[in-house]
């Protein structure tokens, strides 16, 4: 995996996540002591709108800016929002009111929301290997857990010197650091599709061509399981970690890097089981994995578990988040052209995103009104209907050479080249994705 680095294109593009990802570490944890000193005891109420705010940015902003700056070259769009996201972070320091944070959360999350595909799409372009690209999923899947361990730990080291004002400068720095990295990756053009359709034809492209291909309809399914699973976890840990066994915050920091571990040796192993099963089977099997423990908790939380036996629990559901997300970029590279990819990639971001927008007060709602135990089963009954979805719409043969017939295109077309011509069309078969010489997925072979 590490070889991957050697790639002197990818190994810029991956130092410029890094950086960004420990700058976005430093200002979360920031944004809590911010909170906090703004409004003290209700700093809870808060964060939990700050949060809500980012799922609605990036619900929303995504597919509507990739609409609006796709017509700019990746590198010219990555450095702007980078530098406009190091602008606000510079300013975050300077509030005195709660609306102001809210306002500049709302501006920093939506140039994370145009920033994070466009970022992702350049991947496979760069990697065309679909054994690299597996790999550098693998990877930057590890760097998002690595990253969840080693930001709090170095805000830790700096608070004990500085400030925590000063963390959002060191936030500024990492961006200000990815932009450098970006300028100077050299980066072939991307191929522009041309602007043929309407503003909102173009913000909705992306989602258009996600629910018209069947693996990526079982992907969103799947995302609904996977939102399910880690809301449970990232809303309600400290709640079982704190009230329910009485520990200190320490605790909390230790059940989430449980959930780390598990996500990161499910990383590690994806590439090679991937590589001999394909997407469908490990990625529902995750799904099963991650549910399983939600309806394992339930059973365990009627009474109070041994903390250990937590800790296991919350691993094992790590395992089948990371196996659940990982090879999600492989099904977005596999079902689009390079000129359609971002905007699937943005459509991914976005309708991902709406899932954990459901599930993260789904979970907080139901644990402190109805107890740990009823959030456990409702989520995990979320995570099973989304299970059962996935295997209806996500047949096993939606890959290789698909036969079809195309009865929109004049027999002179260039697509047409070597196909069949018979009553009711012209029939060939190839690689197949939505895109707009193909509107609908085939019915039959």
């Amino acid at each position: 995996m590490l070889a991957l680095l050697r790639h002197p294109v990818f190994r810029k593009l991956y130092a410029a996540q890094v950086v960004s990802l420990l700058g976005t570490g430093l200002a979360t944890v920031a944004l809590g002591l911010l909170a906090f000193d703004l409004a003290g005891p209700k700093a809870g109420t808060v964060l939990g709108t700050a949060l809500a705010i980012k799922m609605v940015a990036y619900v929303g902003i995504a597919p509507v800016a990739q609409a609006l700056l796709g017509k700019f070259s990746a590198k010219r769009v990555l450095i702007t929002l980078d530098i406009i996201r190091a602008g606000i972070a510079l300013l975050l320091p300077f509030v005195t009111e709660i609306w102001q944070v809210y306002t500049l959360i709302f501006l920093l999350q939506s140039a994370s929301a145009a920033f994070t595909p466009t970022f992702q799409a350049l991947i496979p372009d760069i990697l065309p290997d679909e054994g690299e690209y597996t790999r550098a999923l693998s990877l930057s899947r590890l760097t998002y857990d690595l990253e969840n361990l080693v930001s709090p730990m170095l805000a830790a080291a700096l608070l004990a010197v500085i400030s925590f004002h000063w963390l959002f400068a060191g936030t500024a720095i990492g961006f200000v650091l990815s932009a450098a990295f970006v300028l100077y990756t050299p980066l072939q053009a991307r191929k522009i599709k041309p602007a043929t359709q309407a503003f909102w034809g173009r913000v909705f492209s992306g989602t258009r061509i996600y629910l018209a291909t069947p693996r990526l309809r079982g992907l969103l399914s799947l995302n609904l399981a996977a939102a399910a699973g880690s809301a449970m976890i990232l809303v309600n840990t400290i709640v079982i970690t704190r009230s329910l066994y009485g520990f200190d915050a320490q605790s909390v920091g230790i059940a989430l890097a449980a959930f780390g571990a598990g996500s990161m040796v499910a990383a590690l192993a994806l590439p090679r089981l991937l590589d001999r099963t394909g997407d469908r089977i490990p990625m529902i099997g995750g799904a099963i994995l991650l549910t399983a423990t939600m309806f394992a908790g339930a059973a365990l939380f009627t009474t109070l578990p041994g903390f250990n036996v937590f800790l296991a629990l919350w691993a094992v559901a790590g395992l089948g988040y990371s196996t659940i997300l990982t090879p999600a970029g492989r099904l977005l590279r596999r079902s689009s052209n390079s000129t359609e990819r971002p905007a699937l990639f943005a459509a991914q971001f976005a309708l991902s995103h709406a899932c954990w927008l459901l599930t993260y007060p789904l979970a907080g709602w139901i644990g402190a009104d109805f107890g740990i135990p009823a959030a456990f089963i409702v989520l995990g009954l979320i995570a099973s209907g989304a299970i059962v979805i996935s295997f209806i719409v996500w047949p096993r043969q939606t890959t290789g050479n698909l036969m079809h017939t195309h009865t929109d295109l004049p027999s002179d077309h260039p697509h047409l080249q070597g196909a069949q011509q018979r009553t009711d069309g012209f029939r060939h078969a190839h690689t197949f994705v939505i895109d707009d010489l193909h509107h609908h997925w085939p019915t039959h072979g």
